[in-house]
């Protein structure tokens, strides 16, 4: 953004407890703020123990004990996020905690459903509890991230360590993870296990928003036009290639294609956002599509992702009439419930997504949604997921330093790109990822990164919130 301040928070203060609170229509500004996010957090406590009620009433015929628990769980998760975020954050967007705590009960309804279908087709445990402890934990490092972190400015000293650790973790499970559905992506501690990965998103952020301050202007104002396109200069092209190189690393050697696109894409945008040159997007799709054709063809597990995506029906096919590399039957599952869901879908516990097998709690979790709450229910689901990412773009809008800015647009694009390549996946528009969708699907790392980004945008639009108040 060319509007954007170049100041770098050096010189300024950077403790946001130094900044009384504004009175008069600053005060009323935040009480407002605070009223809104209480009864939007009261609607979702009664929205998703409906839902948890709607599935009890279906698989059990009654409302037993297990949705009063929920109720009580759900209350108290929205008034401990309520009351920490009016005592450190009281200018925060009243949108961004009510929308990420609907979509964490969504996600335990869901799982709550699907424990029953998946007890008695694979003997599975429950794992809606453990959900509700991630969420627990999530939630803790959320409002801890809020009252320690007092000004996210802070962040940008740590810019390039941040990196480091990112890169560390990004590459940890290759050496140490151990090979799990056909990709590296977790690191086992025991009974435990990391998926790094989650957490790099942030660490990336972190680092691309103070990097781009740092080097935008050089980013931005060099390079030869051709064809009325300012192309970047070759010592600029450096990160990007940089960035290229070692997303398709992390392709090759972990076969984790949803992290690369995510790694590399977010990379991408943040150029373009900061330097407001179409160079930067032109050469990144190119160098996409080159990687991506490259591994695509040599690498067996990503290429079988893309047999499955071109050929998702041949899985039922004879085998030796099937295409090479194809052994996946998901796409095709998925796509069936979708189309056996239509417009309403077929009631909450009145379908099959056991079919699915065992990805349907993570990134095909969304096609529980399109089955039995048909195509309103998943509209439903990526609005909720396109406001989060709106209420994080109006926050970077709103932001009057730049490192908040692109930290901000930084911490929306993940979540989109996020919700985009699982979606994308699932639906057939893009190869499966096994990503999992942010909030809804099972997985703690993937659980308490969504909840630590969405502190970071508490903070960050808290502090928009208190300027323009003042």
């Amino acid at each position: 953004m060319r509007t954007m301040r170049t100041d770098t928070g050096a010189g300024s203060r950077t403790d946001d407890r130094s900044e009384p609170l504004v009175e008069g229509p600053g005060r009323a500004l935040a009480s407002a703020r605070r009223r809104t996010e209480a009864l939007l957090l009261a609607l979702v406590v009664v929205v998703t123990v409906g839902g948890h009620a709607c599935v009890s009433a279906a698989l059990t015929g009654g409302i037993p004990r297990a949705t009063a628990e929920f109720a009580v769980s759900m209350t108290l998760i929205s008034l401990a996020g309520h009351l920490t975020v009016r005592r450190f954050a009281a200018y925060a967007d009243p949108l961004i905690l009510p929308l990420a705590v609907l979509l964490s009960g969504l996600g335990l309804v869901l799982l709550y459903r699907l424990d029953p279908a998946y007890a008695k087709a694979f003997k599975s445990a429950p794992t809606a509890p453990g959900q509700l402890v991630w969420t627990v934990i999530g939630l803790a490092g959320c409002l801890l991230t809020v009252a320690l972190l007092r000004d996210h400015r802070r962040l940008q000293r740590y810019i390039y360590v941040s990196m480091v650790v990112a890169l560390v973790l990004l590459m940890a499970p290759s050496f140490f993870g151990a090979d799990t559905y056909g990709a590296k992506r977790w690191i086992f501690l025991g009974p435990f296990s990391l998926q790094p990965g989650e957490f790099v998103k942030i660490m990336i952020t972190v680092f691309f928003a103070g990097y781009l301050v740092v080097h935008r202007d050089s980013l931005a104002l060099t390079g030869r036009k051709v064809l009325g396109v300012r192309l970047p200069p070759g010592r600029q092209m450096a990160p990007l290639v940089a960035i290229w190189v070692l997303s398709l690393l992390v392709l090759v050697f972990e076969r984790d294609l949803g992290t690369s696109l995510i790694f590399f894409g977010l990379f991408v945008v943040m150029l373009y956002v900061a330097t407001e040159r179409t160079s930067w997007i032109l050469c990144g799709v190119l160098m996409a599509a080159v990687g991506a054709y490259v591994v695509g063809s040599t690498e067996p597990h990503v290429k079988g992702r893309i047999e499955a995506w071109r050929h998702p029906f041949d899985i039922f096919l004879p085998p030796d009439r099937r295409p090479p590399g194809l052994v996946s039957d998901q796409l095709a599952q998925g796509l069936f419930s979708f189309g056996s869901g239509g417009m309403t879908g077929t009631g909450l516990g009145e379908g099959h997504p056991e079919l699915v097998g065992f990805a349907g709690r993570s990134d095909f979790i969304l096609t529980t949604v399109g089955e039995e709450l048909g195509m309103a229910g998943v509209m439903a689901v990526l609005l909720l997921y396109g406001l989060l990412v709106q209420r994080g773009l109006r926050t970077a809008l709103a932001a009057h330093d730049a490192f908040g800015k692109l930290l901000a647009t930084g911490l929306a694009a993940a979540l989109a790109l996020q919700v985009f390549v699982v979606v994308g996946g699932v639906t057939g528009l893009i190869p499966l990822t096994g990503k999992a969708l942010p909030f809804l699907a099972k997985g703690g790392s993937s659980l308490v990164a969504n909840w630590v980004m969405v502190a970071l945008l508490i903070r960050v639009s808290d502090s928009a919130g208190r300027r323009r108040a003042g």
